[in-house]
């Protein structure tokens, strides 16, 4: 079985992502993508013997409109608190083409403008995060996977030298998830190994 077919098989096994991809088209957005904890976490549970949805705070959905206004995102985020608003954790959306606005403000560190939600996907702190999973328009599910799958089936848990997250953002993830999952292998952050 191929990484992306055992990838599928664990995630889409989760109601949570089995539910969000079924009913996010009706969002009504275009470039939109499930990511992050639940997909990786997911993993993590099935590998670790845990319960669905351990230590999953929430499910991710990123989409890409240039409209960069606040008031477009959030009717985005009103119209997916009725539609996701029975599901056990909560979905942030979020439009990836306005991070650079405030990514600063949350995070400590500026980033560039992303150009889609892949670019976006690539940039998680740590490359076992780097996951999305879509449906396309003919209804056929396709992933994002720039990293591969070796760190994520390894519950390896390695700085991404692709990200713009700092040290600070890193450490305290990896922290809170060796706390759930301490069978993970936290590799330490490494500047010179990192490309901004």
């Amino acid at each position: 079985m191929s990484g992306e077919a055992r990838f599928l098989d664990v995630v889409l096994a989760d109601p949570t992502v089995a539910a969000v991809l079924e009913r996010a088209p009706a969002l009504g957005v275009r470039d939109w993508w499930i990511t992050a904890g639940v997909l990786f976490q997911a993993v993590w549970n099935e590998a670790t013997g845990r319960p669905v949805g351990t230590g999953v705070r929430d499910a991710d959905l990123f989409y890409f409109d240039p409209d960069t206004s606040w008031d477009a995102e959030d009717a985005v985020i009103r119209r997916g608190a009725e539609l996701f608003g029975d599901l056990p954790v909560p979905v942030e959306i979020r439009n990836e083409a306005r991070v650079h606005l405030w990514y600063a403000d949350r995070f400590g560190a500026p980033t560039r403008p992303l150009r889609d939600c892949t670019d976006a996907i690539e940039g998680f702190a740590a490359v076992c995060c780097c996951y999305g999973v879509t449906v396309d328009r003919d209804g056929r599910l396709r992933v994002h996977a720039p990293y591969g799958y070796d760190d994520l089936f390894d519950l390896v848990v390695r700085p991404n030298r692709h990200s713009p997250a700092p040290r600070h953002v890193y450490e305290a993830k990896a922290e809170r998830w060796a706390a759930v999952w301490p069978e993970l292998t936290v590799l330490p952050w490494d500047d010179a190994a990192r490309e901004r």
